[in-house]
């Protein structure tokens, strides 16, 4: 079951997106998690089966360059984790279409995401789901 995120779920989000996000400090998710179940700009969700919380996905709308994107918003899926004993299953795709509706719901034409370019994992679950490959890039820093 698919359901939307709500305040006294952030302890399930929290320990889902670490293993997402290993060097992301739980005060820190907690606090962001926070701010997007408020925001009318985020959604968050959950995969649950009984009392099991097996997977969350985050979306967001984007109002600034989104790759492909021909409109604005565009909805944006910022992240999406399920644990690998409940992949291949289909939690990823009914998250991701909780994700999309949520946006279609926002009045949004597009869909976007992204990821890493080594990350074969997870360019093999958004092709799956029928995104398409729109750009690669490098990002470069210089500290000052």
């Amino acid at each position: 079951m698919i359901e939307r995120a709500v305040q006294t779920d952030i302890e399930y989000l929290v320990e889902l997106a670490v293993k997402l996000w290993p060097g992301s400090s739980r005060n820190e998710l907690e606090s962001d998690f926070d701010g997007f179940i408020s925001s009318a700009d985020n959604a968050m969700f959950l995969a649950r089966a009984d009392d099991l919380v097996l997977g969350f996905a985050h979306c967001s709308l984007r109002r600034d360059y989104v790759a492909g994107a021909e409109s604005s918003p565009a909805g944006y899926l910022e992240g999406i984790y399920v644990d690998e004993a409940e992949r291949y299953k289909g939690h990823a795709r009914k998250l991701v279409e909780a994700c999309e509706q949520w946006a279609r719901d926002k009045g949004c034409s597009d869909f976007a995401s992204d990821c890493l370019h080594d990350n074969s994992a997870s360019i093999e679950m958004h092709q799956h789901l029928g995104f398409d490959e729109v750009e690669r890039t490098i990002s470069f820093h210089k500290k000052l």
